[in-house]
């Protein structure tokens, strides 16, 4: 009879304190008339069936009861329904979006085999651990490493694709033979890059998924078919799966290093990089020290090129920038605030629900109703409420997250758009749900624990003690991280606007950009190359509206430009070593068409080519480095190997956007490049500057550039005002986003003060009546009452400050040079706390 006793604990309890007893003996006669094994396992197995099938059938109909009570009850408490199901939908959604586009970043595995075993080689010199290796450095770590299963390199480049529908401009992976096979992903199509094509001279071509979608319309024979590639043909050997996204999810091509690339014997030819794969069980830290035993190894072999070079070897899942990780953990920070408020506001509601409904708990209770019946329907209608809540969150998050996609480090070898992770989903509502079933189910389990009438007479005054202290308690956390929220989006916002206001030595409103980059071998004469320019330009100034049209080299705050030694002629050596400048070439109009101002000197010219000395315009900064106190026009320096001659000096441009020093610039004349020399960096970015929006340009632009050049495609098509923009682009949706979260925990913290004050002075007006019956005045009821704000604004506040404090601190890369105690912020966000609490 035990098991049958406990079998019927499937019922409910009001079912077994009513049918419990007589079930038992019916079941001790069955148990009597059966004789035999077989009889009493057929009796078992029918009782068994019969008692599960008749248990799920009485909690469904309790349910169904529950649900009918639970939808009329909250339909009769519009306003409670609808406050608790916002504020469950504010928690779950801006959590569900954030740690989503979190775990996208930081956590969920790489798209390739074993990915935890991935890891990139950065060349350490100068306190920089993200320098590209030269081939012949790589060559030396590949034979001498024992601790990496494989190891492949790779740089990147765009190349043309003509003689397919219009000229494209495509992203290129350069790999060599061992690089795609450490990731373990094999082709949809065809075969991979061997080195047989590396020893043919890097003749075969794989396809990304998109590219042979789009431009070839997935057509079946496109392995082996030709294409023009920089004017080279090329023979498509295969196509990559379609989430197959590597090194950035730009790239659209892959082609083999070429044998005699990777043959480069000169150690400052510095532009591989490159990616190995663990053996088993080898950690990371392990193969560092390898490395880092390698490099001295290597150094007195080549004491003037690997003095002082080191190896930094860092997983691949971790290969974008320290600010990037710190913008998506602030996202995180700020949601799990936004959360934290969420529940604390929800279990004010449903405290307050349940002091309101007290007594009838407690009538319910006296006229027989069993505690586990009172708990059943709380936990039925909170649930209900967090599923209404959670089901809103959901919607709320699916609209977040592609909001948040800039977010995403374009670095990563990833796709770009994030969606709505499941796991997290589970876990923020499994959070909220918990808070909303636990402050339900407690406040049942309480007043249903007793059968004292004497509650019936409480009245309003049921209240206080330990409720208040614990409504008190998440009044608290709520101003606590509202002050944390509001302080760390002001700091932010204070440091957008600073980016903003920094001038980027140029004015980008009304510029066109767009880039023809010229294919080599067909572009390497400076002739053939400076011939396109002029016509080109020559065509585009005369476009109504074009006031001025330039090439250069690399944008600013688009491209990074060489870094080159700088050697002032006849002089000393600033801090006795060569000093180093970056370098573009120009046309000449390039600081008028981006209003660059002319300090000193001129522009180049058309006449500056090659049959005339070689000419520089240099910035402020190069001149107050390299001649302080002089006049810098007709100074020399050597640099790119021979002797440049100044003719001109300009503004300081910052090249590297607004967040980082750039170094002394140098604008080289684009007649005198050598032939044959590096195709990047040949003058490549048209700008326009014009009275008109510079958009409409585009088609006009578009004609000249295919009448010179049929062949020749247009990409990169952007206005310098979108550049600029873009540079502040995860800032400014962090900000906007960080600050829609400061606004939604002030209000809700708003909401849970005058909730906590309004339900405090209902349930102290009999105590109010005394006091002005022996006559206290309005003002003295009114500060009472303003006190107890007060309180609690102070309690949350002052650790809300200091947690602020702190967080700003772990921020303070983010800040671009605002003090993490910023006190305007500290006081505006503080003031603003005590006038929601006014």
């Amino acid at each position: 009879m035990r098991f049958y006793s406990a079998l019927l604990r499937l019922y409910p309890a009001s079912f077994r304190a009513e049918y419990g007893e007589e079930m038992r003996a019916i079941h001790r006669k069955r148990l009597r008339e059966s004789s035999g094994f077989f009889a009493r396992l057929l009796l078992w197995l029918d009782t068994i069936g019969e008692v599960v099938s008749n248990a799920a059938a009485a909690h469904w109909d309790i349910l169904r009861q529950d649900l009918t009570y639970t939808a009329r009850t909250l339909v009769r408490s519009p306003g409670f329904t609808l406050t608790a199901v916002l504020v469950t939908a504010l928690g779950i959604g801006a959590n569900t979006a954030a740690f989503s586009v979190a775990d996208f970043v930081l956590i969920r595995p790489l798209p390739y085999a074993n990915p935890e075993r991935l890891v990139k080689l950065w060349q350490q010199s100068g306190g920089s651990n993200t320098g590209e290796a030269s081939p012949l450095l790589y060559s030396i770590w590949k034979r001498q490493t024992t601790t990496f299963e494989a190891m492949g390199a790779y740089y990147t480049r765009a190349v043309n694709l003509v003689g397919e529908g219009e000229p494209r401009r495509l992203e290129r992976a350069v790999v060599t033979a061992d690089l795609l096979p450490i990731l373990g992903v094999k082709p949809i199509r065809g075969s991979m890059l061997t080195s047989a094509d590396e020893r043919s001279g890097a003749s075969g071509i794989m396809l990304g998924y998109d590219v042979w979608q789009g431009q070839f319309g997935g057509a079946e024979d496109i392995i082996g078919r030709r294409l023009l590639i920089d004017g080279r043909p090329l023979v498509v050997i295969g196509v990559m799966p379609k989430d197959f996204h590597f090194p950035t999810r730009e790239i659209a091509l892959w082609t083999a290093m070429s044998q005699q690339e990777q043959s480069d014997n000169e150690f400052g030819n510095n532009y591989w990089e490159v990616l190995a794969r663990l053996k088993r069980d080898v950690p990371i830290e392990r193969a560092s020290a390898e490395m880092e035993v390698i490099s001295r190894r290597i150094e007195p072999l080549y004491p003037q090129d690997m003095e002082k070079v080191g190896v930094s070897v860092m997983p691949l899942r971790d290969q974008f920038s320290r600010q990037s990780r710190l913008l998506l953990l602030a996202l995180c920070g700020a949601a799990v605030c936004v959360l934290l408020i969420a529940c604390a506001n929800l279990a004010n509601l449903l405290i307050a629900r349940s002091l309101t409904r007290r007594r009838e708990l407690l009538v319910r209770s006296a006229l027989g109703a069993g505690r586990e019946r009172l708990v059943r329907q709380s936990i039925t209608e909170s649930f209900i409420l967090a599923a209404l809540g959670g089901a809103l969150g959901v919607g709320i998050a699916v609209v977040a997250v592609p909001l948040l996609a800039r977010l995403v480090p374009t670095t990563l070898p990833i796709a770009q758009s994030p969606a709505v992770d499941p796991r997290i989903l589970l876990f923020a509502g499994l959070l909220t749900a918990i808070t909303g079933i636990g402050f339900g189910v407690l406040p049942a389990w309480r007043s249903s624990g007793t059968n004292d009438l004497s509650g019936l007479r409480e009245g309003a005054r049921s209240g206080g003690g330990r409720r208040e202290r614990a409504r008190s308690a998440l009044v608290v956390a709520e101003v606590m991280a509202s002050v944390v929220l509001l302080i760390s989006a002001g700091l932010l916002m204070r440091a957008l606007v600073k980016l903003h206001d920094v001038d980027p030595g140029f004015r980008a409103e009304n510029v066109l950009a767009l880039r023809t980059a010229l294919p080599s071998p067909r572009y390497d004469t400076t002739a053939r190359r400076a011939a396109f320019y002029r016509d080109v330009l020559t065509e585009v100034r005369a476009i109504p509206g074009v006031k001025n049209a330039a090439y250069i080299s690399g944008l600013p705050m688009s491209t990074r430009g060489g870094i080159w030694s700088v050697t002032p002629v006849g002089r000393p050596l600033p801090n006795g070593r060569p000093g180093s400048a970056s370098s573009r070439f120009i046309t000449s109009g390039f600081f008028d068409a981006l209003s660059i101002p002319l300090r000193h000197g001129r522009d180049v010219s058309d006449a500056d080519d090659a049959s005339r000395p070689h000419v520089a315009v240099v910035s402020e900064s190069f001149a107050a480095q390299y001649f302080p106190n002089e006049d810098p026009i007709g100074q020399r320096f050597t640099f790119l190997g021979d002797i440049k001659a100044i003719v001109g000096v300009v503004g300081d441009v910052r090249v590297r956007g607004p967040e980082q020093q750039s170094e002394p610039q140098v604008y080289l004349a684009n007649k005198q490049v050598d032939d044959n020399s590096s195709p990047f960096y040949f003058p490549k970015e048209l700008v326009v500057r014009s009275t008109i929006p510079a958009t409409t340009l585009v088609p006009a632009v578009r004609q000249i550039v295919q009448r010179v050049d049929p062949e020749q495609p247009i990409s990169n098509v952007h206005t310098m005002s979108e550049i600029v923009s873009d540079l502040t682009a995860a800032r400014s949706v962090q900000v906007r986003v960080l600050s829609a979260f400061a606004v939604i925990a002030f209000l809700l913290a708003a909401v849970g003060i005058h909730g906590l004050l309004s339900f405090s002075v209902s349930s102290r007006q009999h105590e109010i009546g005394v006091r002005m019956a022996l006559g206290a005045q309005r003002g003295e009821i009114v500060a009472m009452v303003m006190r107890q704000g007060a309180i609690l604004a102070a309690f949350g506040v002052v650790p809300g400050i200091a947690i602020a404090y702190v967080a700003a601190r772990a921020m303070q890369s983010l800040l671009a040079g605002i003090q993490p105690g910023d006190a305007v912020t500290f006081g505006a966000a503080t003031m603003l706390c005590v006038v929601m609490t006014l």
